[in-house]
């Protein structure tokens, strides 16, 4: 029977040309990631005596260029592809152009629906849950205004409820529902009163995140208690307008990715946490399934395949009180 870690001619390749194509090019997030892999394939050089190729190229937010960047990718002889999907909704054609060329994928971040993932066996996704982490956003916020005094901290008008803007990532996108939903609940369940004064959506983009806020603080500013944001850059990107704006008497602004960028900001009091999404754990997943596939060999132990499909990495709360140890954990050599 033909190992489902064989390309094409029956061969187990031992120089590894791996294609990555990712949404989105100006993502913090995506490009720490690809960062990592490209670094960790060049110490698995060293480590296995071969050569590992990466190129990654950014479909720019079109999936009809992603899709023809993964013909282009087979065409020049890729052993595997590493896919962050523009519309996690429009794999098809992505997965049968890979099928016909027996081409293994590893989708990663931008979780495609269960549906597409089964249909070929040598589909896989290296992600983490977008449930856990707008759960963790949402304990940030419950952590910090526990207590009578915490809750004045932030409560800036005395009105015993928290008046709220929510920066969003993407319309109908459904990491971006998931976090909004899980974040609101657990504060509410928590007994927290809540009041919406807007919401936005920034595309999980730092200047469009300003954008909108600057929108807010010309309108609503004063009034703003909680920033809860879908992710980082949008988060930074509120923060880019407080600072411009002069203010003293900021909001508590939360975000979701746990970036080198906003950790400093967490370290230096502006944000007060975020939810560390893990970069270097996601790279070296995606490097380990691409080096078995491509070397026909069983993944190492601490690579574990949830229906034979999912690799899914914990997230991490990320505040004041830890802040240094991650920075040192994950962006420190």
């Amino acid at each position: 029977m033909e190992s489902k870690f064989q390309n094409e001619h029956g061969e187990c390749p031992k120089n590894l040309k791996i294609g990555v194509s990712v949404y989105d090019q100006y993502d913090t997030f995506v490009a720490s990631l690809t960062e990592c892999l490209k670094s960790m394939a060049k110490q698995k050089e060293k480590d296995e005596n071969i050569s590992i190729n990466v190129e990654v190229v950014s479909a720019g937010g079109k999936q009809s260029v992603q899709n023809d960047q993964v013909t282009d990718f087979i065409n020049a002889g890729c052993d595997i592809l590493c896919i962050n999907l523009v519309d996690r909704t429009d794999a098809t054609m992505i997965i049968e152009k890979a099928k016909n060329a027996n081409v293994p994928i590893v989708f990663f971040n931008r979780e495609l629906v269960r549906e597409d993932l089964e249909r070929w066996d040598k589909l896989y996704y290296v992600g983490s849950s977008a449930a856990e982490s707008g759960d963790m956003e949402g304990q940030i916020v419950v952590d910090l205004c526990t207590g009578e005094d915490n809750f004045k901290k932030w409560d800036k008008n005395g009105d015993g409820k928290l008046q709220y803007v929510i920066l969003e990532g993407e319309a109908g996108h459904q990491d971006s529902l998931v976090r909004t939903e899980h974040s609101i609940n657990i504060i509410t369940e928590a007994g927290i009163n809540l009041e919406k004064l807007g919401d936005g959506i920034a595309n999980w983009n730092r200047a469009q995140g300003k954008t909108k806020m600057d929108q807010w603080m010309g309108e609503i500013g004063d009034d703003i208690e909680l920033v809860l944001s879908n992710n980082d850059d949008m988060a930074l990107g509120a923060i880019d307008s407080w600072k411009e704006s002069g203010k003293s008497d900021w909001p508590l602004i939360v975000g979701i990715d746990g970036t080198a960028p906003a950790l400093q900001e967490v370290l230096e009091g502006n944000m007060q946490g975020t939810v560390l999404n893990d970069a270097p754990g996601q790279a070296h997943s995606i490097l380990e399934i691409a080096y078995s596939m491509g070397q026909d060999i069983e993944l190492p132990e601490d690579i574990e395949l949830t229906d034979d499909i999912y690799v899914s990495l914990p997230y991490r709360i990320v505040t004041a009180e830890n802040v240094e140890q991650i920075l040192k954990q994950q962006y420190q050599p």
